[in-house]
């Protein structure tokens, strides 16, 4: 495995540059990283709080490791605000989505309360509030006003934050919409999803009404932003290719690939899934793969596309690395989606898979 040769403050040159940094930089301060902020949720006076915290950092670590990526880019002091900046906001993305998801209620007033902490995370300034304020639950001991404020903290540091702040608040604002739509009653979801799409036809442009809002759940388009404000010579017109870029097709291609994957599981709890909406498998499929296309084309009009074309590739090869993939309703989708695939996304996706068996070996769960 080659190393970067004390070029680590330039993108990664291709599929091993990237994986070595991440190995060797990267993935170790997340996880450092987390373990500090679960020490903190383990100190939650609310035990709900407190589960649902521990938990979303136990099913969900990989959320976080795979955003930071956007931190390979950058030489070690870059990593030092990028990283605990990426951990904290995707960590209180995590967290609420397990608050809402198994909420003790269905109040839309409550999940837009909640969710205005990562309004809050992303303006530096903004003080926090009491965002459990509609729920029983009330005590967290300050974790989530001490996410929101490291967010603000490491944001202070990006030089060129002022000029993306704007394309940041947008996304994070449809992702709390997203949030309040999809957690409502469920007689009343399909239907206020529909209607919000229809008010945002621009940005959604040719995608189908569960298309749009799979890509507002997605958080890549504010990491990439978050990535691009490292730069003090950044232009504004970079952070309008990086929204347009990212908003609607690669974050619609990044969530749309965790609901394929999630589709029986999701049936099971309740859930809406976004994959189950489309007619049958096939008609899946079709859209998927469109979806693909697009989000690789995008890559291409971006500063440096080959570290966003690898973002894409690698985006397919871990979801369909899964062992899920052996569902029925997912097992013909992967296969046409791997299906004259670039080595860099059969290199992901071997590396992934390889990754998944040793921590089965050492779990002592057999992955297939």
């Amino acid at each position: 495995m080659s190393k970067d040769n004390g070029l680590e403050g330039l993108p990664p040159r291709g599929a091993l540059s990237l994986m070595y940094r991440m190995y060797r930089s990267v993935l170790p301060e997340v996880r450092r990283e987390l373990d500090r902020i679960r020490q903190t949720a383990e100190r939650i006076p609310d035990p709900e709080l407190r589960r649902q915290a521990l938990a979303s950092m136990g099913s969900k670590q990989f959320h976080c490791e795979g955003g930071a990526v956007y931190a390979a880019v950058g030489d070690g002091n870059l990593r030092r605000v990028l990283i605990p900046l990426i951990v904290a906001f995707q960590t209180i993305s995590d967290y609420l989505d397990n608050l809402c998801d198994r909420s003790t209620s269905m109040d839309a007033g409550d999940f837009r309360l909640l969710h205005q902490s990562m309004i809050d995370a992303v303006t530096p300034g903004a003080e926090p509030k009491n965002y459990y304020a509609l729920r029983r639950e009330q005590d967290d001991g300050g974790y989530l006003h001490a996410l929101v404020r490291q967010c603000q903290s490491c944001i202070d540091r990006l030089p060129s934050y002022p000029l993306v702040k704007d394309g940041v608040r947008r996304l994070v604002g449809l992702y709390r919409d997203l949030q309040v739509y999809k957690h409502i009653a469920p007689r009343l979801r399909e239907g206020q999803l529909k209607a919000w799409w229809q008010s945002h036809r621009a940005f959604g442009r040719d995608l189908w009404w569960n298309e749009f809002a799979a890509a507002t759940g997605s958080t890549l388009g504010v990491f990439a932003l978050f990535q691009a404000a490292c730069d003090p010579n950044l232009d504004r017109s970079v952070k309008d290719r990086i929204v347009s870029a990212y908003f609607p097709y690669i974050c619609c291609l990044h969530i749309m690939l965790d609901y394929l994957i999630d589709q029986t599981e999701d049936e099971a709890g309740g859930d809406l899934n976004f994959c189950s909406c489309y007619e049958n498998g096939e008609q899946m499929t079709e859209r998927l793969l469109w979806i693909a296309e697009q989000a690789r084309r995008s890559a291409f009009t971006l500063p440096s596309p080959r570290f966003h074309q690898m973002v894409v590739e690698g985006l397919i090869a871990l979801y369909l690395s899964d062992p899920k993939v052996r569902d029925r309703r997912v097992a013909d989708t992967a296969r046409a989606m791997m299906q004259g695939g670039s080595l860099v996304r059969l290199f992901f996706f071997a590396n992934s898979r390889w990754i998944r068996r040793t921590q089965s070996h050492k779990s002592g769960v057999e992955v297939v």
